[in-house]
Protein backbone atom coordinates (compact mmCIF):
# COMPACT_ATOMS: atom_id res chain seq x y z
CA UNK A 1 0.00 0.00 0.00
CA UNK A 2 2.77 2.64 0.75
CA UNK A 3 4.60 1.92 -2.53
CA UNK A 4 1.43 2.73 -4.44
CA UNK A 5 1.09 6.02 -2.10
CA UNK A 6 4.33 6.78 -3.16
CA UNK A 7 4.05 5.88 -6.73
CA UNK A 8 0.87 8.24 -6.86
CA UNK A 9 1.82 11.39 -4.57
CA UNK A 10 0.91 14.00 -6.71
CA UNK A 11 -2.76 12.30 -6.49
CA UNK A 12 -2.58 12.36 -2.44
CA UNK A 13 -1.84 15.89 -2.34
CA UNK A 14 -4.55 16.38 -4.15
CA UNK A 15 -7.28 14.12 -2.65
CA UNK A 16 -5.68 16.37 0.66
CA UNK A 17 -6.21 19.57 -1.02
CA UNK A 18 -10.00 18.42 -1.84
CA UNK A 19 -10.63 17.41 1.67
CA UNK A 20 -9.41 20.88 3.32
CA UNK A 21 -11.53 22.56 0.55
CA UNK A 22 -14.51 20.84 1.93
CA UNK A 23 -13.70 21.22 5.42
CA UNK A 24 -13.11 25.17 4.73
CA UNK A 25 -16.20 24.92 2.81
CA UNK A 26 -18.11 23.80 6.00
CA UNK A 27 -16.41 25.20 8.77
CA UNK A 28 -15.70 28.61 6.83
CA UNK A 29 -13.08 29.44 9.61
CA UNK A 30 -10.44 30.26 6.51
CA UNK A 31 -7.52 28.16 8.44
CA UNK A 32 -8.23 24.94 6.54
CA UNK A 33 -7.88 26.75 3.06
CA UNK A 34 -4.20 27.53 3.40
CA UNK A 35 -3.26 23.93 4.08
CA UNK A 36 -4.90 23.24 0.60
CA UNK A 37 -2.96 25.67 -1.13
CA UNK A 38 -0.15 24.44 0.93
CA UNK A 39 -0.90 20.62 -0.57
CA UNK A 40 -1.38 22.09 -3.99
CA UNK A 41 1.58 23.32 -3.93
CA UNK A 42 3.00 19.99 -2.88
CA UNK A 43 1.37 18.19 -5.87
CA UNK A 44 2.97 20.37 -8.03
CA UNK A 45 6.33 19.52 -6.65
CA UNK A 46 5.43 15.91 -6.78
CA UNK A 47 5.05 16.02 -10.14
CA UNK A 48 8.66 16.60 -10.92
CA UNK A 49 9.74 13.99 -8.74
CA UNK A 50 11.01 15.81 -5.51
CA UNK A 51 11.68 13.63 -2.44
CA UNK A 52 8.51 13.40 -0.20
CA UNK A 53 10.69 15.02 2.61
CA UNK A 54 10.88 18.25 0.68
CA UNK A 55 7.41 18.01 -0.37
CA UNK A 56 6.32 17.51 2.91
CA UNK A 57 8.37 20.41 4.88
CA UNK A 58 7.64 22.97 1.96
CA UNK A 59 3.79 21.77 2.30
CA UNK A 60 4.53 23.01 6.32
CA UNK A 61 6.22 25.97 5.71
CA UNK A 62 3.71 27.25 2.75
CA UNK A 63 0.68 26.62 4.59
CA UNK A 64 2.14 28.05 8.00
CA UNK A 65 3.44 31.01 6.30
CA UNK A 66 0.05 31.79 4.06
CA UNK A 67 -2.09 31.13 7.27
CA UNK A 68 0.09 33.51 9.24
CA UNK A 69 0.06 36.14 7.43
CA UNK A 70 -2.54 36.46 4.72
CA UNK A 71 -5.19 35.03 7.07
CA UNK A 72 -5.62 38.05 9.19
CA UNK A 73 -5.61 40.09 6.35
CA UNK A 74 -8.19 38.04 4.86
CA UNK A 75 -10.42 37.93 8.19
CA UNK A 76 -10.54 41.95 8.02
CA UNK A 77 -11.38 42.66 4.41
CA UNK A 78 -14.40 39.84 4.44
CA UNK A 79 -15.25 40.38 7.79
CA UNK A 80 -15.90 36.76 8.77
CA UNK A 81 -16.81 36.15 12.26
CA UNK A 82 -18.35 39.23 12.89
CA UNK A 83 -21.87 40.22 12.63
CA UNK A 84 -23.41 42.67 13.60
CA UNK A 85 -26.93 42.79 15.91
CA UNK A 86 -29.53 44.73 15.17
CA UNK A 87 -28.44 47.19 18.12
CA UNK A 88 -24.74 47.63 17.24
CA UNK A 89 -25.93 48.38 13.69
CA UNK A 90 -27.09 51.66 15.52
CA UNK A 91 -23.89 52.74 17.02
CA UNK A 92 -22.69 56.44 15.16
CA UNK A 93 -25.88 56.71 13.70
CA UNK A 94 -27.83 59.89 14.45
CA UNK A 95 -31.11 60.37 16.34
CA UNK A 96 -32.78 62.90 18.68
CA UNK A 97 -33.62 63.23 22.33
CA UNK A 98 -37.44 62.77 22.90
CA UNK A 99 -36.81 63.64 26.85
CA UNK A 100 -34.34 65.32 28.26
CA UNK A 101 -31.09 63.50 29.44
CA UNK A 102 -30.12 64.69 32.89
CA UNK A 103 -26.38 65.06 33.91
CA UNK A 104 -25.33 61.62 35.12
CA UNK A 105 -28.70 60.12 34.39
CA UNK A 106 -31.38 59.32 31.59
CA UNK A 107 -33.61 60.42 29.75
CA UNK A 108 -35.13 59.36 26.13
CA UNK A 109 -33.85 59.24 22.44
CA UNK A 110 -35.88 58.29 19.45
CA UNK A 111 -34.45 56.10 16.32
CA UNK A 112 -35.96 54.56 13.30
CA UNK A 113 -39.61 55.38 15.46
CA UNK A 114 -38.94 53.60 18.41
CA UNK A 115 -38.01 54.91 21.50
CA UNK A 116 -34.81 54.04 23.68
CA UNK A 117 -33.81 54.79 27.61
CA UNK A 118 -30.58 57.09 27.13
CA UNK A 119 -27.52 58.65 28.63
CA UNK A 120 -24.56 61.06 27.57
CA UNK A 121 -21.99 59.42 27.50
CA UNK A 122 -19.76 63.06 28.95
CA UNK A 123 -22.30 62.90 32.03
CA UNK A 124 -23.55 66.37 30.66
CA UNK A 125 -27.37 67.68 30.46
CA UNK A 126 -28.59 67.10 26.84
CA UNK A 127 -32.12 69.14 26.09
CA UNK A 128 -34.93 68.16 24.51
CA UNK A 129 -34.84 68.03 20.50
CA UNK A 130 -31.29 68.15 20.43
CA UNK A 131 -29.70 65.82 17.85
CA UNK A 132 -27.39 63.29 18.99
CA UNK A 133 -25.05 60.38 17.73
CA UNK A 134 -25.08 56.91 19.15
CA UNK A 135 -21.86 56.06 21.07
CA UNK A 136 -22.18 52.94 22.28
CA UNK A 137 -25.10 50.52 23.62
CA UNK A 138 -24.74 48.36 26.88
CA UNK A 139 -28.23 46.45 27.57
CA UNK A 140 -30.92 49.05 26.77
CA UNK A 141 -29.16 51.97 27.57
CA UNK A 142 -28.09 53.97 24.71
CA UNK A 143 -24.89 56.29 25.31
CA UNK A 144 -24.71 59.31 22.97
CA UNK A 145 -23.23 62.67 22.67
CA UNK A 146 -24.71 66.02 20.67
CA UNK A 147 -24.03 65.56 17.20
CA UNK A 148 -21.29 68.31 15.74
CA UNK A 149 -22.45 70.83 13.19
Amino acid sequence: MPLFLLNNLPFVWLGLAIVLVIIEGMTMGLTTIWFAMGALISMLLAFFHMPIQWQVLLFLIISGVLLFFTRPVALKKLKIGKTKTNSESLIGEACVVIETIPANEKGQVKINGQPWRAAASGGILIAEGTRVVIDKIEGVTMYVTPEKN
